[in-house]
């Protein structure tokens, strides 16, 4: 686990939340932040901008589920959610609301750091999957713009495909832009002039 984490925990028991601070302050170097009232949880735990956030709770619900995906909170930072019993499709609602590590049986503090280690490599992991997805998304999109506007351009101008890209590079290079950008210009002009 990387040295000074910024953790902040959700734990109303007052006892229960020292014990956690300590915990917390023997497996790692880190600034603990204990959140006691839930009232607003999403907007307290953004205002301190944690990396990880550690929710222990008896019984979560789906209200609670719904206010961390509201924030997005989950999709900025790991939450590991310890709760105490298993309840319904509280866990699909966690991993929905985008909790890394979902907890049953509640949180032990022998537990503490192997579920932090595992909520904060399984958020990396599915974080960097979601990047290389919209990637692959982006590149999509620009590649659908090249293949309209060299549709254009060989229409136009009577030349082959190889020509109409080449043109655009040629033109993406005279004006110091990227290839996607001058194909949208000349798509969005193309649409205009109809």
């Amino acid at each position: 686990m990387s040295a000074d984490l910024k953790i902040v925990v959700v734990e109303d028991d007052r006892d229960r939340a020292i014990s956690i601070v300590d915990a917390l302050k023997d497996a790692c170097v880190c600034d603990v932040v204990v959140i006691a009232d839930r009232s607003g949880l999403a907007r307290q735990i953004a205002a301190h901008q944690p990396d990880i956030v550690l929710i222990d709770i008896n019984n979560p619900t789906r209200d609670m589920m719904e206010e961390l995906t509201l924030a997005s909170g989950p999709l900025d930072r790991p939450v590991a959610m310890f709760v105490s019993g298993n309840s319904d499709g509280m866990a699909e609602a966690a991993i929905e609301a985008g909790v890394s590590a979902y907890v049953v049986d509640g949180l032990s503090v022998q537990r503490l750091k192997p579920v932090m280690d595992t909520a904060i490599a399984r958020f990396s992991m599915v974080r960097q999957m979601r990047d290389e997805l919209a990637e692959t998304r982006r590149a999509l999109e620009e590649r659908k713009v090249i293949d309209r506007a060299k549709g254009l351009l060989m229409k136009a101008k009577g030349i082959d495909e190889e020509a109409a890209y080449a043109l655009l590079r040629k033109a993406a290079m005279d004006q110091g832009r990227r290839v996607p950008d001058v194909a949208e210009a000349l798509v969005t002009a193309a649409g205009l002039l109809g």
